[in-house]
Order: structure tokens, then sequence, then C-alpha cells
């Protein structure tokens, strides 16, 4: 059902910061130069590379606070240029979502519904926790940070927001979850079928779908190029941080039976990281003729 008239734009953005990862930077840059040829435009945000950026430093709670803002306005202002009827977001950290999905809502009158694939609910402020990749869907929902939310003209309708290999989450972000009415459909549901969301994409009427890709929403085991499979990181790395239980095939078949029933109009691919491309970076910055 997803319709291929309208414009398509195509946004690439190597944003770091609100995770607080240098690789995410040369991750997303990678991650453009594998998908195929864009037949509509394409823009590059701006963002600089960790080399040539200060340490991040907490700015009223949030990391790298200027950083970000001046990015997601950079954002804005490459998708009003060319006023799309869909984005195609690369990343990046899940940050980089806040623009197109704010633009989208507005562009389609506040009815786009948000289907957020991911291990973990992006939905703490500055207060909880102070990196902005765990803060945009709550900024995109009407809460957070003031200057951020000021870029989100019309807020998301809690009702079109539906949580696709949710499993766990921490007891404040429990709070913002049943506060908002947030629905969701955890990892063992969607292994079996895409059901749930199809579900609730009838009951609540929605045509135009806007889908947030955190790739850690994938078992590690399953799927190499995300944070929790760092080379050399101990057993005891990010103890207590939820990893994801989907398989590629239950993702790949959710979003083939989505785009049957409504309109894809977003899809932002987030926190991907390259271990290989960034290891390979390192070894070559050492061999003569390349390195200092």
């Amino acid at each position: 059902m997803t319709a291929t008239n309208g414009k398509t734009l195509r946004l690439h953005m190597p944003q770091w910061q609100g995770g607080n990862l240098e690789e995410y930077h040369l991750s997303s840059k990678v991650l453009s130069w594998l998908l195929p040829a864009s037949r509509g435009p394409e823009e590059i945000v701006p963002v600089p590379s960790p080399g040539d950026s200060p340490a991040p430093a907490i700015e009223d709670g949030i990391l790298a606070r200027k950083a970000l803002l001046d990015q997601a306005r950079a954002a804005r202002a490459a998708i009003e240029r060319h006023r799309p009827d869909r984005i195609l977001m690369i990343g990046g950290d899940c940050l980089v979502d806040l623009a197109p999905i704010a633009y989208l809502n507005k562009h389609y009158r506040g009815t786009v519904g948000v289907l957020w694939i991911d291990a973990h609910p992006d939905v703490q402020t500055p207060k909880d926790f102070h990196q902005g990749n765990a803060q945009v869907l709550a900024m995109l929902l009407g809460e957070g940070d003031p200057d951020f939310l000021a870029e989100v003209d019309v807020p998301v309708d809690p009702t079109k927001v539906m949580y696709a290999g949710l499993d766990e989450w921490s007891p404040p972000e429990n709070e913002f979850l049943v506060r908002m009415g947030l629905r969701r459909t955890g990892s063992a549901e969607l292994a079996e079928s895409s059901s749930s969301v199809l579900k609730w994409i009838e009951q609540v009427g929605i045509e135009y779908l806007a889908i947030h890709f955190d790739v850690d929403a994938i078992r590690p085991q399953s799927f190499r190029p995300m944070l929790f499979n760092k080379p050399g990181a101990g057993d005891g790395f990010l103890a207590g941080v939820p990893r994801g239980r989907l398989e590629p095939k239950h993702v790949l078949r959710l979003l083939g039976d989505v785009a049957g029933a409504c309109d894809i109009v977003g899809l932002a691919i987030t926190e991907y990281i390259s271990w290989d491309a960034t290891q390979t970076r390192k070894l070559l910055a050492q061999l003569p003729l390349i390195g200092a």
C-alpha cells in the first residue's frame, strides 16, 4: 500500500554526540555508501567529526546540547528546502529522527503514526539521563528540553505510537509509558506474526506511518554491527542495559506487512556501528605514508 508517487528525500546525518559514541560518525557514512543509488534528492547534514570537536560536556542536563540542537536545526532546514512527502534518514544516533518525524507529522497535519523498533523506549528526559538519543521520542511527544521541543511544531499523538521489540524498561520509563498510554508488542509476539501491529494500524486508522529502526532491536548474536558487539569488550560490558531479541527476518517481515497496510512516509536507520570499518581506520592511520 506504500505509495510511489511524491518526493522522497534521502537525508544523511552522521551524528554521534547524542549517543556519545565516535563510531557513529564513520559508521553512518559506511551505511550511506552501502545503499543503492537514490532516485530523488539527497542532503548531508553537516556534523563535525569527533577529531574536530571538543569533548562533549553536559549542558542543561544534555550532553553536547548546543551541537545537537544546531544539528537538529540544520536537519530541519535541509528538509524544508525540499518539502518532501517521504524521508529516508540514515544515522547516526537515535536523535537524528527528531527533525524527520516532526516535519512529517506537521506535513500530514498531525496524523502520522510512529512505529518505534527499538530495545529501548527513548523517553527519558534531562533529569533522568543526559544523552539525547535516549530522549528523542519524549521530545516528539512534547516533553523534554524546551529548545528541542520548539523544533516539534505538532507533537505526535500518543495513540499513534507503538513500540516493536521492546521487552524491558526502567521505572522512570515505565511511568512515562503508562502515563502516555503507549502501546507495545514484544519480541516474542513479533517472532510469531505482525498481527498486533497490523491491528493497531487498523484500530487507530493510521494512513501514514514513520518507522524508527534502531538496529539494537536485533539480537546481538544475529547482527554484528551494533554497540553491544564492541570488539574486546568483556562480559560485563553495558551490564543491565537491555539487548534486543528480534531476528533480522522478524524485522523484514514486519516492515513488509506494515507496508501493505499503510503508506510508509518515513524510515530512519539508527545506531549502526561498523566495527570492521572503525578497526580498519585505526590500523590504516598507523601505516607508513598514511599516518602522521
